[in-house]
C-alpha cells in the first residue's frame, strides 16, 4: 500500500483497461472551463471586509472546491503504475511570485493541507500564512531547498528525479518526500490573474500524481444583448479522465459552481445538504 493513498479496485471492465489504454496523464486530459461571477464574490468579499474579515478571490475558490471535493471523494483519486488509488489526504499546490535580492521577479511552488474541520476562514488563514512566510528573498521552504540541493551538481538532478520516479512508481516513496512534491497534490492551482493575464489550459504533469490543474484567469466581460452586464472570472480545468467517470465530474463541478454562486454555504456552521433560496440551475 502506498503511503499516500489506498488502491481502489475498479467496479467495471472498462475502468480497469483504460490505465492501459492511456497510459500516461497527457493521454487523458480533458478540458473544461467554469465562469464564478465576479460581482457575486466581490460583493461577499466587500460585506466580510466589513465584518473584519480578509477573504480573497483564490481562498474563495479554493474553499469551494474543497467543500465540493468533500461531498464527491473521488475527485481525489490518482493513478499510478496503471492501478487507481484514493488518496488519504488533501493538498494543493500553487505558486506565488516573490522577488529576489535584486528585485528581479521569481517563483516558488506551495503546498498547503486541508483537514476535514477546514472552512472557508480556517482555509484563507492557511493561505495567507503559508504565503507570508515564504514571500522573502531567500529560498526559505522546503522544495526551495530541497531544488537548490538537487541541481548543485551537474549529474544530480537526473539521479534525484530518476530515483524518485522509479520509487513512486514502485509505491515506495517516502510519505517525507511525498509532502514535500508539489507534483504530488490533488489539485495544482496557478492564478494569473493576480498578474492581469488570460486564463489558460495547463498541462497536468505526468510525473507525481497531479490529476487536477486549474487556472484562474483575469475576469471577462459576459455580453447579454450585446452589452456588458457583468465580470466573469474563467476558471479553466485539466482533468485526467482515468480518475472517476464523467457523472462523476459533472457532479462534482455543479457543487463546485453552487458554492461560488452562495459562498455564504462555505462559511463554518454550514453543512453540504443545506438548500440556498434561489434557483441553481
Amino acid at each position: 500500500m502506498r503511503k499516500d493513498g489506498k488502491r481502489v479496485r475498479p467496479s467495471s471492465a472498462i475502468e480497469s483497461a483504460i490505465p492501459y489504454i492511456m497510459p500516461k496523464r497527457y493521454d487523458a486530459q480533458i478540458f473544461i472551463t467554469e465562469y464564478a461571477d465576479m460581482e457575486i464574490l466581490r460583493n461577499y468579499i466587500h460585506e466580510k471586509r466589513k465584518e473584519g474579515i480578509k477573504l480573497t478571490y483564490m481562498s474563495l475558490v479554493l474553499a469551494a472546491y474543497f467543500k465540493a471535493y468533500q461531498k464527491y471523494p473521488k475527485i481525489n483519486r490518482f493513478i499510478m503504475n496503471k492501478r487507481i488509488y484514493q488518496r488519504n489526504h488533501f493538498c494543493a499546490s500553487f505558486v506565488i511570485l516573490k522577488k529576489r535580492e535584486d528585485g528581479t521577479p521569481d517563483e516558488t511552488v506551495l503546498k498547503v493541507f486541508f483537514e476535514d474541520g477546514d472552512d472557508l476562514y480556517s482555509i484563507h488563514d492557511k493561505i495567507e500564512k503559508l504565503i507570508e512566510e515564504n514571500q522573502q528573498q531567500v529560498y526559505n521552504n522546503s522544495m526551495d531547498k530541497f531544488a537548490k540541493m538537487a541541481f548543485s551538481l551537474p549529474l544530480l538532478p537526473g539521479l534525484v528525479f530518476g530515483l524518485a520516479r522509479v520509487l513512486d512508481n514502485l509505491g515506495l516513496l517516502p510519505r517525507s518526500l511525498i509532502d514535500l512534491s508539489p507534483f504530488h497534490t490533488s489539485l495544482f492551482l496557478t492564478n494569473l490573474a493576480s498578474i492581469n493575464t488570460n486564463s489558460i489550459y495547463h498541462h497536468i504533469y505526468h510525473f507525481g500524481t497531479t490529476g487536477i490543474f486549474l487556472c484562474m484567469g483575469k475576469p471577462q466581460p459576459n455580453y447579454i444583448g450585446g452589452e456588458v452586464r457583468k465580470k466573469m472570472i474563467p476558471l479553466s480545468f485539466v482533468l485526467d479522465e482515468r480518475i472517476c467517470t464523467g457523472h462523476d465530474y459533472a457532479q462534482f463541478c455543479f457543487e463546485f459552481s453552487r458554492y461560488l454562486k452562495h459562498p455564504e454555504l462555505l462559511e463554518p456552521g454550514h453543512t453540504d445538504g443545506e438548500e440556498t433560496n434561489e434557483d441553481d440551475d
